[in-house]
């Protein structure tokens, strides 16, 4: 299981003063600036000068503060890299992520700018965004370009778009990328991060659908309102069932492992290592999420 924790990551987008503001107080793991599809391409360069302007001095409160810079085949991806890129800065956002090579271009920009502005190399981590049928083709190879990663997003709306198709409510047409996106980051042990929901006024559904995505193996939400990220947070923890019956499953195995057994029964069901396993996971993420929750008082 990776170290890391992100339950939710909110967008703020880069343009919107107000909005920058109003970021201060919200308790998401991840505070992403957009510089991408929330800025209109006249306002790019604006957007460029606020979030520079900006994060230097943000309270990050246990918060990782992260940019989403415009995608590398853009005019504005080195310029966003060069105004934003500090000891301020824990990570990029790489949009529209079709292969390996794109990370390992960003990599290099970030090794540079890292030595030339004395930032620890590697401290700028890495979350790719694999929004076409193009780069979850190669989502595995992607997940395991670079040491920076740490996380693997879907993107939701452009990911529909390439495959050409419209995005529904049930969300069918987005079951097997989430799926595949989930697989890819596990297998490299990045934190799978599920596509953003548009309707952030309802939050029951919003609920059921991260459940749902919970259930694929993602671990963390893209939000794009500050009132989403409470429910991220909430249905990428434990539950106190699920925490019950994995102290319960632990506890008995050892006993067990006590008098010798490599397996025993709990309510009438054989545990072995591999169920014991997955227990043991969900206490270590319990307590990760303990430690964060105290980082973001």
């Amino acid at each position: 299981m990776s170290t890391q924790i992100i339950r939710s990551m909110l967008s703020v987008p880069g343009v919107r003063e107000r909005f920058i503001e109003r970021a201060r107080e919200v308790p998401a793991d991840i505070l992403n600036f957009d510089l991408e599809d929330s800025v209109a391409e006249a306002d790019k360069a604006k957007a460029r000068a606020m979030v520079a302007a900006a994060i230097p001095d943000f309270p990050a409160k246990g918060r990782l503060i992260y940019v989403r810079i415009n995608g590398l085949d853009t005019p504005h991806a080195e310029l966003d890299l060069e105004a934003v890129v500090g000891a301020w800065l824990n990570g990029i956002n790489l949009p529209k992520v079709d292969s390996a090579d794109d990370i390992r271009q960003l990599d290099h920009y970030l090794t540079y700018l890292e030595r030339v502005r004395g930032i620890p190399s590697g401290q700028v981590t890495i979350i790719p965004w694999i929004e076409t049928t193009e780069g979850l083709a190669r989502a595995y190879e992607i997940c395991h370009a670079s040491s920076r990663l740490i996380g693997a997003a879907l993107g939701g709306e452009d990911f529909v778009t390439s495959l050409g198709v419209r995005r529904t409510r049930e969300g069918v047409e987005l079951e097997y990328p989430r799926a595949q996106v989930a697989i890819a980051a596990r297998s490299a042990d990045l934190v799978p991060i599920d596509a953003p929901e548009a309707d952030f006024r309802d939050l029951d559904n919003f609920e059921r659908d991260i459940t749902h995505a919970r259930g694929l193996g993602f671990k963390g939400k893209f939000c794009i309102h500050p009132t989403q990220v409470d429910v991220a947070n909430k249905i990428f923890a434990p539950s106190p069932e699920e925490l019950g019956w994995a102290k319960r499953v632990v506890d008995a195995y050892e006993e067990g492992e006590r008098q010798g057994h490599g397996a025993v029964a709990l309510d009438g069901q054989m545990i072995d290592r591999p169920i014991v396993l997955r227990a043991q996971e969900l206490l270590d993420w319990q307590g990760q999420v303990e430690e964060q929750e105290a980082a973001l008082l």
